[in-house]
Parts: C-alpha cells; sequence; structure tokens
C-alpha cells in the first residue's frame, strides 16, 4: 500500500463575479434603506441646525451645531428654532429662548431690564447686555397677553436680537416652532441644555 498517497485538498466554492447590474441593484437598496433611516432619524430624534449671527450670544456663538427635536411642548427658558416664512426680513428659520406661553401676560422695563410674567418678575441668568449699544426696546405695546397659540421668544443678546419684541415677528404662532434645542457642541464642547431656572 502506498503510504505516499495524500487525499485531495478539499475545494472551496469561489464565489461567481457579481454582475454589475446585481452591484447597481445592491447600492440602490442601501441607499433606500440609509434614506429612511434618515427620515426616521430626523423626524423621530432630531435635525441638526447651524447658528447664524450673534442674538443668542454669549449662550450659543454663529456656527455652533445644534440637534433639534420634535416638540412634545414647550417650557419657559427653552432654545427654540422658529420659521416664520410670512416674517420678512426675518423668513429664514432663527434660533431664541422662550420667555412666555399662550395666555401669560409680558412686561418688561427697559430702564432696568426687569422681565414680569403674569406680574412676576423672573430672573434671567442668560441674558446679556451689550453695554456697547443702544437698548433695543419694543415696537409693541406692553404689557402684552399672548394668545392661545402664541408665545414670547427673545435672544439672549438683548440689545442684539430680533425677536418678538419687533412687529415683524411679534408674538410667535406655536406652529412656527420647528423644535427644541436639546443639545449642541459649542464653544464650551458638547453641551446639554436644561431648564435655565432649576
Amino acid at each position: 500500500m502506498n503510504q505516499n498517497l495524500r487525499p485531495d485538498p478539499p475545494t472551496e466554492d469561489v464565489p461567481a463575479p457579481r454582475s454589475p447590474l446585481r452591484i447597481l441593484a445592491d447600492a440602490a437598496e442601501m441607499l433606500g434603506f440609509a434614506t429612511v433611516l434618515l427620515t426616521l432619524v430626523f423626524s423621530f430624534l432630531g435635525r441638526l441646525t447651524v447658528v447664524e449671527g450673534s442674538s443668542m450670544h454669549p449662550t450659543l456663538e454663529p456656527g455652533d451645531r445644534l440637534v433639534v427635536c420634535p416638540l412634545a411642548d414647550i417650557a419657559p427658558g427653552d432654545i427654540v428654532i422658529v420659521h416664520r416664512i410670512d416674517a420678512a426680513p426675518y423668513s429664514r428659520p432663527i434660533v431664541k429662548r422662550v420667555i412666555a406661553l399662550p395666555g401669560q401676560t409680558v412686561d418688561i422695563d427697559f430702564d432696568t431690564w426687569t422681565l414680569t410674567i403674569d406680574g412676576a418678575v423672573i430672573e434671567e441668568p442668560y441674558r446679556w447686555l451689550d453695554p456697547d449699544r443702544e437698548t433695543l426696546g419694543c415696537d409693541l405695546p406692553l404689557p402684552l397677553t399672548l394668545g392661545e397659540h402664541e408665545i414670547f421668544v427673545m435672544g439672549d443678546n438683548r440689545n442684539g436680537s430680533a425677536d418678538s419684541r419687533r412687529h415683524e415677528l411679534g408674538p410667535i404662532d406655536t406652529r412656527a416652532v420647528v423644535g427644541r434645542a436639546a443639545f449642541g457642541m459649542t464653544k464650551d464642547g458638547l453641551t446639554v441644555f436644561t431648564d435655565p431656572f432649576r
């Protein structure tokens, strides 16, 4: 018996080359899956917004990136993205802070910069007044009681913000609120936006 005989090595299955049509079909399937996934993420988890302008200084700066989540509800102190297409020249999405909710009455003493909501003085730890700029007042008569679906918004940079004090914007219909900034990449790194009154 010949001891030198060795069994044949096992044969490996070599996959057949894929046709160009199959490669295109696979790519289209992956693209479709990615599109559906991105749509779900942006619809339910949030979208990315880049801050423009200095109206939210010092909290936010131009170029900061925010993850904006759909609203479950709106609370005073929330940072929101507002898009009023009928508010020229402010018809682009803008980033502001919620000051008052539907049905509340807003009043501002511009000599002392005292904000009152329903007669109660509100301390605003986020507010910034540029000493080199003239005080921006309000085009609308104050005190102002908001309607059933209206909120009052202002930028943190009170002397450098076009907001609900301007007649072009005024009180914001809640349907014009795109979402709330949940967190973002700011000058301080990753920032989670929490209730500023706690």
